[in-house]
């Protein structure tokens, strides 16, 4: 059974930060109820990829990370996320210092 700290340790494991684009983008889209907000955002936040990947710093996208993974919490996917993120290999993460 997957739980948020289970989880949180197979992602931040091998100085792992987030998801390469592609797969962190395959995340998002597995996501339920995302909606985008009447101001134009997106509930919850898009992943820090395509121009914001070389303009946000790390902390930034472990946290916006972090905010998908709670969303799959909330929404009753933790295993399936944990499913995907834990199929990962290891070229398909970003990590710390890269």
């Amino acid at each position: 059974m997957e739980t948020p700290d289970s989880l949180w340790e197979v992602c931040t494991a091998n100085k792992r930060l987030v998801p390469m684009p592609d797969p962190w983008n395959q995340l998002y889209g597995m996501l339920k109820n995302t909606r985008r907000k009447p101001s134009g955002g997106w509930e919850p936040p898009l992943p820090l990829i395509l121009a914001a990947w070389d303009e946000s710093m790390p902390i930034q996208k472990q946290l916006r990370f972090k905010e998908h993974l709670k969303w799959a919490e909330g929404q009753g996917q933790l295993q399936e996320v944990g499913a995907f993120l834990r199929s990962l290999s290891e070229e398909q993460w970003c990590h710390f210092g890269e």
